[in-house]
């Protein structure tokens, strides 16, 4: 697995594995919101965004993760500033999930939103025809890639301790990593394989390379708590 699975997406100690990835990235109304106005998840914080962005509850495990690289990143004094001006810009309060977001910039509830590209992916390429028309009326932004990249988010695994068929357990792993269920990963749940080898789904591969970014997530995980700390005190619900 190791050999597998780039460093930045397994735990330095062995106890998980990345087996596919997704970004946190920008949404943006394609005709209220020019992409040259955007930049980074910092600029999010900019008084030129009140009442304009839509994003998930602070209860959001992937909400968590982002505040936690910016806590990584530019220090908790600085990531707690950026969660209490976020508060401010929201144009609602925090509600449903990523598809909702999206849905809510479509529909004029607010002009961008913050959500993962794998749920964009499946909006474009479902059955459900106000989701493809909500999903095509916004178009997906890279943040930060002048600098560090765009936040990355895994799905994962690991064997327990107590586990009864370790053999098997590590088979299956081992399997998730293979080119077959990489190719599954890409093509039916819309998400970035973990491995360069397999390529995205021909839906994901339209909206371009991108630079993410590579520090390991142990250390994003190791500042979760401290992100919910933040969010409790400035008001995120």
């Amino acid at each position: 697995m190791n050999k597998l699975i780039p460093a930045q997406f397994r735990d330095p100690t062995g106890h998980w594995f990345g087996l596919s990835l997704r970004s946190r990235v920008i949404f943006y109304a394609k005709d209220r919101v020019k992409a040259e106005e955007l930049s980074t998840y910092e600029d999010l914080a900019n008084s030129k965004w009140n009442d304009r962005i839509c994003i998930r509850s602070s209860g959001n495990v992937y909400n968590q993760s982002l505040l936690a690289s910016l806590i990584v990143h530019n220090g908790a004094d600085k990531a707690e500033k950026w969660a209490k001006s976020m508060v401010e810009n929201l144009a609602r309060k925090p509600q449903g999930g990523d598809r909702d977001q999206i849905k809510a910039v479509a529909a004029g509830e607010c002009d961008i939103a913050v959500g993962n590209t794998y749920y964009f992916g499946k909006m474009l390429a479902g059955k459900k025809e106000d989701q493809r028309k909500a999903a095509q009326a916004v178009s997906l932004y890279w943040p930060n890639q002048q600098d560090r990249g765009a936040h990355i988010n895994i799905s994962g695994g690991g064997v327990t301790k107590s586990a009864k068929h370790k053999e098997a357990a590590v088979k299956l792993l081992e399997f998730l990593a293979s080119d077959e269920a990489q190719t599954i990963y890409a093509n039916e749940v819309y998400e970035f394989p973990v491995r360069d080898s397999v390529k995205p789904s021909p839906v994901v591969a339209k909206w371009g390379d991108f630079k993410a970014d590579d520090v390991n997530l142990a250390k994003f995980a190791a500042h979760q708590a401290d992100a919910l700390k933040i969010f409790d005190r400035v008001g995120w619900r």
